[in-house]
């Protein structure tokens, strides 16, 4: 049988699912009410839906307008969640650039990465979405830091986190500057075969793997 705080976590993810932002809002406030971790909400609840609503559309039984009034629920219950998180802020944060790469607009699973990367105690330069390679890099030295993100859900512009990596090497930057890639179309081999240092399949996995590549944990 479920705990409780199980199936506050499903009821989040469901409100996703179902685009009821104020069921979102609701649980989310239950989650607080009762002193449970917000941000194991937010990874096993909110993430955990978008995920769920991210293979609907794949499936094509979900489309555009479906997937953006889930977003909205995603971010209503964030809302919520995101004034309840304890962030590490001990030493220096580590500094990551994130941004969805030319030529693709969908940034909902980028912002949900940034919130949980700040959330884990890393310093987020979010450049948005559709950003061309090169910015990457202009702001990666610019800023001197030490990883970028990057993100895209389709799979015409994956190549384009390949052209990331390529001017990292002729700027000489690609050993001080981590990259760790994600979304829908991106697999560890992908990865592997473009010379990023590691794939996050999702928001909890991206903090996670920043942590290990950047030995911040």
């Amino acid at each position: 049988m479920p705990t409780e705080k199980e199936e506050l976590f499903k009821k989040l993810s469901d409100a996703v699912v179902e685009m009821e932002e104020e069921e979102a809002i609701r649980v989310a406030e239950a989650i607080i009410a009762r002193g449970l971790d917000a941000y194991e909400a937010i990874e096993q609840g909110l993430s955990h839906g978008m995920e769920r609503a991210g293979e609907l559309f794949e499936e094509e039984e979900y489309f555009i307008p479906e997937l953006l009034l889930c977003s909205d629920a995603m971010y209503a219950g964030l809302d919520v969640l995101k004034l309840h998180l304890k962030t590490d802020g001990q030493g220096e944060k580590k500094k990551i650039v994130i941004g969805v790469v030319e030529g693709d607009t969908h940034d909902i699973g980028k912002n949900l990465v940034k919130i949980m990367l700040e959330t884990g105690g890393f310093e987020v330069f979010d450049l948005g979405r559709d950003v061309p390679p090169r910015k990457f890099v202009h702001k990666a030295q610019e800023v001197g830091a030490d990883m970028i993100a990057l993100g895209t859900l389709m799979t015409t512009t994956m190549e384009v986190m390949s052209t990331v990596i390529e001017i990292l090497k002729e700027e000489d930057l690609k050993d001080r500057c981590k990259v760790m890639i994600g979304g829908a179309p991106i697999s560890q081999g992908f990865a592997d075969k473009i010379g990023a240092d590691g794939y996050a399949a999702n928001a909890g996995a991206a903090v996670k793997l920043a942590r290990k590549l950047l030995a911040t944990a």
